[in-house]
C-alpha cells in the first residue's frame, strides 16, 4: 500500500477524465477531489498496445487503502529489471573485503578494503567486516571463520615424551633404592642412616616424580587445583626430611661431648616433629591459597594464531610465590647446616652427602 503524496509530483498539475467520464483535477490546496484508475500501457511487438488496470486511487477510502496497486498485473518493459542499476564507478568487492567510501566522490562510488586481522566478510559488497568468535580465526582469504585447534603440553609431544621418560626413570631408581633399604633394614648402616626418615624421604621423592604426570595431563578444573598444591606439599615433605637428617647429624655430634645437654634432644621425636611442623605450615599455606584465589583453567586465545592454549592459571600469584619461597627457605637452611657440618669428625657423616 502507498500514500497519495508518494506519487510523482507531475500529477499535481494534470487534469484528465477517468473511466467513469469524471474529470480528475487537484483542488485549491492541491488536494485530490475524486478518484482515478492506475493503468499499465502494454505494447505488443506489432506496435499495438492495451491499457491494463493495475490499481486505483480513491480519496473516499479509509486511510491506508486510498492507493492500491496489484503488482502481479504490472508488465515491465524488457529494459527494466526491477533492480537498482550497478554503478559504473565502483568495483565488485569480493568476499574478504568491504566497501570503503571515496572521499569527494558520490555516495555510490567506493573502493574495496581488505578485512583487518581477525575479521571476515563472507559475502560480496559488504559494508563492514565482522569479527570472528574467540574460538575461531579467519581463513587465508578472510572469507569465513575456522575453528581454532586446542593445544596443551601432552604426552604425545616430544617435550612431553622426554619429560615423562625421565619421570618414569627416576621413579624406578627411587623404587629400587627403597627396595634395597627395606631389604637391608636391619643392617647397621641403614639404622645409622635414620631408617624411618630415609623411608619417608624416598617415598616423598617417588611422589614428586609421579606429580609430573599431573602437569602432562589435559588441563581440567580438578587437575589445575591439584598440580601446584600437590607438588608443593610433597616436595616440602622431601625437604623437611633432609632438614631433619641434617639437624640430627649436628645434634648427634654435639651430644658426644662430655656434659652436653643435647642428648635429651636426640631420638625420633625431634626428627618427626621437624618433618610434621614444616610440612603442616606448607599445607596451611596451600589451604589458604585455595581459599583466597585458587588456580583455575584458562584458555589463551591470543598467544598463537589459530590455536587455543589450555593452561592452568595460578590464581593468586602472591600465594604461589609464598609456596615456592617457603620451599626455597627450607632448602637453604638444610644446605647451610649441612655445609657447616660436612667436616665433622665422624665415621659416617651424612652431612657430606646432603651437601652434595
Amino acid at each position: 500500500m502507498s500514500f497519495p503524496m508518494q506519487l510523482h509530483p507531475f500529477l499535481q498539475w494534470v487534469t484528465f477524465n477517468n473511466s467513469a467520464r469524471e474529470t480528475v483535477f487537484l483542488g485549491k490546496h492541491k488536494e485530490l477531489n475524486t478518484g482515478f484508475d492506475i493503468t499499465n500501457l502494454v505494447i505488443f511487438p506489432n506496435n499495438s498496445f492495451m491499457r491494463v488496470k493495475i490499481g486505483r486511487v480513491d480519496v473516499m477510502a479509509s486511510p491506508g487503502k486510498r492507493v492500491t496497486i496489484d503488482e502481479k498485473k504490472v508488465v515491465w518493459h524488457h529494459s527494466f529489471h526491477q533492480v537498482p542499476p550497478v554503478s559504473v564507478c565502483n568495483p565488485n568487492c569480493l568476499p574478504g573485503s568491504s566497501k570503503k567510501k571515496k572521499e569527494g566522490a558520490k555516495f555510490c562510488c567506493y573502493d574495496c578494503s581488505p578485512c583487518p586481522l581477525g575479521k571476515v566478510s563472507p559475502e560480496k559488497d559488504m559494508d563492514v567486516c565482522t569479527m570472528c568468535p574467540e574460538d575461531h580465526y579467519p581463513n587465508k582469504n578472510k572469507s569465513h571463520c575456522i575453528p581454532k585447534t586446542i593445544n596443551y603440553l601432552s604426552l604425545k609431544e616430544p617435550l612431553g615424551i622426554s619429560l615423562s621418560f625421565f619421570a618414569v626413570l627416576f621413579s624406578l631408581l627411587t623404587v629400587q633404592v627403597l627396595v634395597i633399604f627395606i631389604k637391608h633394614q636391619d643392617t647397621p648402616i641403614v639404622r645409622a642412616n635414620n631408617r624411618d626418615l630415609t623411608y619417608a624421604l624416598l617415598f616423598s621423592l617417588l611422589l614428586c616424580f609421579l606429580c609430573s604426570f599431573l602437569f602432562l595431563s589435559p588441563p581440567r578444573k580438578v587437575t589445575c587445583l591439584l598440580r601446584q598444591v600437590a607438588f608443593g606439599s610433597i616436595f616440602t615433605l622431601t625437604v623437611s626430611c633432609i632438614l631433619a637428617k641434617t639437624i640430627t647429624v649436628v645434634l648427634a655430634f654435639m651430644a658426644t661431648k662430655p656434659g652436653s645437654r643435647m642428648r635429651k634432644w636426640m631420638g625420633k621425636r625431634l626428627a618427626i616433629s621437624i618433618v610434621f611442623y614444616c610440612s603442616l605450615f606448607q599445607i596451611g599455606l596451600c589451604i589458604l591459597w585455595l581459599g583466597i584465589s585458587p588456580p583455575f583453567l584458562n584458555q589463551d586465545t591470543q598467544s598463537i594464531f589459530g590455536e587455543i592454549i589450555l593452561e592452568c592459571n595460578e590464581g593468586s600469584a602472591i600465594m604461589f610465590y609464598c609456596m615456592l619461597g617457603y620451599m626455597g627457605f627450607l632448602a637453604t637452611i638444610s644446605f647451610v647446616v649441612a655445609f657447616l657440618a660436612r667436616k665433622l669428625p665422624d665415621s659416617f657423616n651424612e652431612a657430606k652427602f646432603i651437601t652434595f
